[in-house]
């Protein structure tokens, strides 16, 4: 079947489009990156006055407290896994989905919509999922449910608590950090001149201030996230719009080659018509 020029044209309009949007994602990408590393202080500063109140609480206590699990069920391990919430960011969930694979855990817990739908068809079977922050606005709320979810595993007989979650930054990092047991040992004691005062015994006040300082990772850990699968996405935006572009660059040489065959063929008709025209002149004025 011969390629028509009208149909190379349809095509190049059709790569256009498709060049359009993928720029449009891109862009959207990179703002939400931007924002994404913009709200970082705001979440680190909070962690620090978390830290700073376990600092000054933990004199008050005569030991620290820890979350762990019942004895019988002393190694127990929970992986919260954050992933993609939306298309087009590459190999973005299988990256932490794979470092998933290597530790191994005894329950599952996977935040994103595509990392579910991704880890359903590797063989995982998630204890517990939720949606990731398609905007950033919507951070906070979902720290809060997963903090909530590792408080209620952790009292039904879950040992350790760990995260795995991507870096941004180009360097395609896979991130495991332990949440439980809370490591008091970090923080530290800081003398009060002045005791704090509190409402609250020191262990149970320590045992908020944990649970609010996971919080405080957890959020964080999706803003980190969030801003990888954006930087994920701006890659494959890029290649995409070079693929694009080299289709484009095809279809227009080749619709150049059209054109000049439809000039040529004009040109070609023209001369036979105008010869014909010629040889039926020339014989009709031979004709008595």
């Amino acid at each position: 079947m011969t390629e028509r020029l009208s149909d190379v044209n349809a095509r190049i309009a059709s790569a256009r489009q498709i060049s359009s949007v993928v720029s449009a994602m891109r862009a959207i990408a990179a703002a939400r990156m931007r924002d994404a590393r913009l709200r970082l202080d705001s979440v680190r500063r909070y962690a620090q006055s978390v830290g700073q109140a376990i600092s000054r609480t933990l004199p008050l206590a005569s030991q620290a407290f820890e979350m762990s699990g019942p004895q019988a069920n002393p190694g127990r391990r929970l992986i919260v896994a954050v992933g993609a919430e939306q298309g087009f960011a590459g190999g973005f969930s299988e990256r932490v989905l794979r470092a998933v694979g290597a530790a191994g855990p005894d329950e599952l817990l996977i935040v994103g919509d595509r990392a579910i739908g991704l880890a359903r068809q590797l063989g995982y079977e998630p204890a517990w999922s939720a949606p990731a922050a398609a905007h950033l606005d919507q951070i906070e709320a979902i720290a809060d449910q997963i903090t909530e979810e590792i408080w209620s595993r952790a009292n039904q007989g879950i040992a350790t608590v760990s995260l795995i979650y991507a870096a941004p930054d180009g360097a395609d990092a896979i991130v495991s950090r332990s949440l439980a047991p809370f490591d008091f040992k970090r923080f530290a004691h800081t003398r009060n001149a002045q005791p704090p005062l509190t409402q609250l015994a020191a262990s149970a006040l320590l045992a908020k201030l944990a649970e609010e300082y996971v919080f405080a990772e957890l959020c964080e850990a999706l803003t980190l996230s969030f801003a990888a699968e954006n930087e994920a996405r701006i890659r494959a935006m890029t290649a995409a719009r070079g693929h694009v572009r080299e289709i484009l660059d095809a279809l227009g040489a080749r619709s150049r080659h059209l054109r000049q065959e439809e000039i040529t063929n004009e040109i070609i008709e023209l001369a036979v018509n105008r010869a014909v025209s010629r040889d039926v002149s020339s014989r009709a004025a031979d004709v008595p």
